[in-house]
């Protein structure tokens, strides 16, 4: 008899929840559409926001999800968005993303072009269902690694 033992590791259910997930709002949020954005993460703080977008940082449900509002608004014509996972992990009910989200669209109404950004996510479970509450992001310059 020939079986195949395929061992599912908690960083596998972690990532297999949350990449289809982040995958969608990101797209969304590229589009113009915040709202799924604002279902990923957790509106319990400490919740932060640093990076390519606005002042040094956010703290704060309210700030942050105003400041979604506000990207999204900036957004418009996503054509693609891919997702390059360089690192996870999860330990409890805490976990992270390391990766690069490359996208084509508009930026300001104007003409629809690729965008990079460098990435990090923090997750936390709450009831059983992985929340964002950390995201930095920077921009990739032309001629940068990634």
């Amino acid at each position: 008899m020939n079986r195949v033992v395929t061992a599912t590791t908690e960083v596998d259910e972690f990532l297999a929840d949350v990449l289809p997930r982040q995958e969608e709002e990101e797209r969304a949020l590229r589009s113009g559409d915040p709202e799924p954005r604002l279902r990923m993460w957790s509106s319990n703080d400490p919740v932060s926001l640093f990076g390519a977008e606005g002042p040094a940082g956010t703290r704060g449900w309210d700030g942050i999800s105003d400041r979604f509002r506000s990207i999204a608004s900036r957004f418009s014509d996503c054509r693609e968005y891919e997702f390059e996972l360089l690192a996870a992990g999860v330990s409890g009910d805490l976990a992270y993303t390391v990766g690069f989200e490359r996208a084509t669209m508009s930026v300001d109404g104007g003409p629809t072009g690729p965008v990079v950004l460098r990435v990090t996510h923090v997750y936390r479970r709450e009831d059983g269902e992985w929340k964002v509450v950390h995201r930095h992001g920077d921009l990739v310059r032309s001629g940068s690694s990634g």
